[in-house]
């Protein structure tokens, strides 16, 4: 993560959180039974898989460099087969949880998420786990680990209608090609030519599955306020979410 500030990663992973957790107390009771980008996953279900996550890189760091997540790593297997092995964890994880509400699990992530931040600087350099040759730090699996919150804040924001984009969308891009050398060059059948190749936040979108004309079940609303609206980070760095 050479052209990558660690203070740059930080900031932008905390602001992360603290997105996902501002569209999260938006969501009605009904709109935590509504779907997400992610296919299958209702918000409440994509509230747990945060939290699954959030507890997953503490486990992986504890465990680093010979975790789970390394030993799959050390097999070389492709990115397909990856995507296969870990959604069948997610689903499994998610079955485990307790049965609690969509803003518990937002709570439990975001004290598991900033706690795992908190750990971070003191083993930045150290080794998490390695594939195919490439050598993945503690600091880029962070990179990773920042990216993967603002795609889910961009999932939550399509639930409730909304656009998200992160306010250092060239840092979020940087972070996550650092933490995922799986990933590139792109999976074969992911065609990223069809992204906006300037637009360094619509290609991380589409290279990590997303469909940016995803169905915004709020349309209606939005288009009567005509304008708009801005929802501000308490982080140092601000990203915006926009009404439709």
């Amino acid at each position: 993560m050479s052209r990558v500030s660690r203070a740059g990663v930080l900031a932008a992973y905390r602001d992360g959180i603290t997105v996902i957790c501002e569209l999260a107390a938006q969501l009605t009771a009904a709109n935590w039974l509504a779907g997400t980008p992610c296919a299958e996953w209702r918000a409440a279900d994509l509230a747990g898989h945060l939290r699954c996550v959030a507890d997953d890189y503490h486990e992986y760091l504890d465990d680093a460099p010979a975790s789970r997540l390394a030993r799959l790593m050390s097999t070389s297997a492709s990115a397909e087969s990856l995507a296969r092995k870990l959604a069948r964890q997610n689903s499994a994880e998610l079955a485990a949880l307790p049965d609690v509400s969509g803003p518990e699990h937002i709570k439990a992530f975001a004290e598991s998420a900033r706690s795992y931040g908190r750990r971070l600087p003191a083993c930045w350099d150290l080794p998490h786990h390695r594939y195919q040759g490439t050598d993945v730090t503690v600091g880029a699996m962070a990179g990773a680990a920042c990216a993967e919150w603002h795609l889910h804040a961009w999932d939550l924001a399509r639930s409730l209608g909304k656009d998200y984009r992160p306010a250092d969308p060239e840092i979020v891009l940087a972070a996550w090609r650092a933490g995922m050398p799986q990933l590139w060059p792109a999976p074969a059948g992911r065609d990223l030519a069809t992204g906006d190749a300037d637009d360094p936040w619509h290609f991380l979108l589409i290279a990590s599955g997303r469909d940016l004309g995803w169905p915004q079940v709020l349309e209606w609303p939005a288009a009567l306020l005509g304008r708009p609206a801005r929802l501000r980070s308490r982080a140092r760095r601000r990203s915006k979410v926009f009404d439709s």
